[in-house]
């Protein structure tokens, strides 16, 4: 097979016709042409942070989406479906990878649970994830999110560094925050990139530690327009990531996005591309193409370098996608699930007030990052509990333990979601996956909770106690087992319907994910209680 165009050396930062020749997925000849159509050919996208799972897709139908937009290859980390189903659930996402032609780097969960201070479906410890470090399907060590471990040298988190080091593998780092010479103490441990920046401060001095910096641009953390003059100071030290991307905006982009906004922004081509197509690829030692004679065939071809339109996509010379449109066949999954709690009553979200009035610590989401802030407000009080207060956008917040049958219910609230009635949930919730709701009133939250414990798993809403819609999760209450289309679809109705109830968030169900997520400070809320990210402990809801 021959194939001609404009090609874009990034090695020797030139660009010109030429005709590549592939045989059996594999690039045997690059010849410099006097002439060749007007379209260009490059490497493939790599997106180099994933979490497969928050695509609400198995690994077959995420793959059959970003083939569309030019990319190749991911560098996954199956931490969420760790977290619910251990090393059955890493295995789980392997095998089913391996039903594509599009390229899974899978890597060994460092932080399953994430803390000792919610409750996870299953542990790996040192001894399991060096198990999976000694494995070929797995590339590297997933992002080490307990950094305070790494920082006084938990025994251990150290051992699992220890265990990737003597494997010879990357390990990723996760840091949100870090500066000076606490970061430099994170990378001297072994750690390599970062993907938590949203300060370019705090990425520059991530860089001078000599880590990589990923710049994220997901569905709800977006952090693209602090970082992007990384692209100019340290052209060679930077990545592009989702971290996390939801259907509806899978359906629309992905790495695609990064490499079009950086050039409207007026970054060297070459510097772009770099971080979109190669400098993942070395950095973790991937086998994926470069375009280069003995690479494997793993190119995209585009129309212009304007408006970037991916007009051809090819893995291992095998065409993936064309003008739009997945040429991969749709693949049925194997469903694979951990949920055993009861159904809840709607006295299980009352929260009893100690006295008349009192102030009450609230969570701040805050749009576009997965940092919170702390508030101090007043509590409003009716019939002696502590209730939701629409005027002042302060709404309750549940997180259940979706793995044991009678566990209580952990209450807090928290600002800005804006809802003005009813009710959200989601066992999408970061990280241990328990279900986690806000909502207006008792009735709805109940509503909402109990669609997904019906279900087993999911996210719901609730317009009142009776009028609830509910997307099936059935894959480890993470992924559906559709054609990524069909869940877009899904996905994109929940979503209307939580903005009709009144939020104003761009991706409410998301950023409701990342309100369990103690490793990123400030205050988020677990099932065992609302806990402190900066003091790294749990705290009381009302202030003495």
């Amino acid at each position: 097979m021959t194939i001609s165009g404009q090609l874009i050396d990034l090695f020797s930062k030139r660009t010109y016709p030429a005709e590549i020749t592939v045989t059996d997925g594999i690039i045997t000849a690059i010849t410099e042409a006097a002439s060749a159509p007007a379209v260009y050919i490059l490497p493939g996208f790599v997106d180099a942070h994933i979490h497969i799972e928050s695509s609400m897709l198995a690994p077959t139908a995420f793959a059959q989406m970003a083939v569309v937009h030019g990319t190749v290859a991911t560098v996954s980390d199956p931490h969420e479906i760790a977290n619910v189903c251990g090393r059955e659930g890493v295995q789980y996402m392997i095998d089913n990878s391996k039903q594509t032609p599009f390229k899974f780097f899978f890597g060994a969960p460092s932080c399953v649970p994430a803390t000792g201070f919610e409750t996870a479906g299953a542990t790996l410890d040192a001894d399991a994830v060096a198990k999976l470090l000694n494995s070929p399907n797995i590339w590297y060590l997933s992002e080490m999110m307990n950094y305070p471990g790494v920082l006084h040298n938990d025994p251990e988190v150290m051992a699992k560094i220890s265990a990737a080091k003597q494997a010879g593998k990357p390990i990723d780092g996760h840091a949100p925050g870090l500066r000076g010479s606490a970061a430099a103490m994170y990378a001297a441990a072994g750690i390599t990139t970062d993907h938590e920046c949203f300060t370019l401060a705090e990425a520059l001095d991530k860089v001078n530690a000599g880590m990589h910096i990923l710049i994220r641009e997901g569905s709800a953390a977006k952090n693209f327009e602090a970082l992007a003059a990384l692209l100019q100071l340290h052209p060679e030290k930077v990545m592009f990531c989702s971290d996390d991307k939801h259907p509806d905006e899978l359906l629309l982009h992905h790495i695609n996005k990064h490499v079009k906004r950086a050039l409207l922004k007026g970054y060297d081509l070459y510097d772009v591309l770099r971080a979109a197509c190669i400098n993942p690829v070395q950095h973790y030692k991937l086998p994926v193409g470069m375009l280069r004679k003995g690479d494997a065939a793993d190119f995209i071809v585009i129309d212009n370098l304007s408006d970037f339109n991916i007009l051809q996509t090819w893995v291992d010379g095998q065409l993936v996608a064309e003008n739009g449109k997945s040429q991969l066949a749709s693949i049925a999954p194997s469903i694979i699930n951990n949920f055993s709690t009861n159904r809840k009553a709607e006295t299980d979200f009352g929260i009893p007030a100690l006295s008349s009035s009192c102030n009450i610590r609230v969570i701040e989401a805050i749009e576009g990052q997965l940092i919170t802030n702390e508030l101090h407000l007043p509590a409003t009080i009716k019939n002696g509990c502590i209730v939701s207060n629409t005027d002042n956008d302060v709404l309750k917040m549940a997180v259940i333990n979706r793995y044991s049958r009678d566990a209580p219910v952990a209450l807090a609230f928290v600002k800005n979601f804006g809802l003005k009635h009813g009710a959200l949930a989601s066992t999408v919730a970061h990280d241990c996956h328990n279900i986690i709701a806000i909502g207006v009133d008792d009735v709805s939250l109940c509503a909402a909770v109990n669609a997904l414990i019906d279900c087993r798993g999911g996210i719901s809403v609730a317009r009142s106690g009776s009028d609830v819609d509910c997307m099936p999760l059935p894959i480890a209450g993470l992924m559906s087992q559709l054609d990524g289309h069909t869940v877009a679809m899904d996905y994109t109705r929940l979503d209307r319907m939580a903005k009709e109830l009144g939020t104003p968030m761009q991706a409410p169900f998301m950023t409701l994910s990342f309100m369990a997520l103690l490793v990123i400070p400030s205050l988020k809320l677990s099932d065992k209680g609302l806990f402190d990210g900066n003091d790294f402990a749990f705290t009381p809801l009302t202030l003495t």
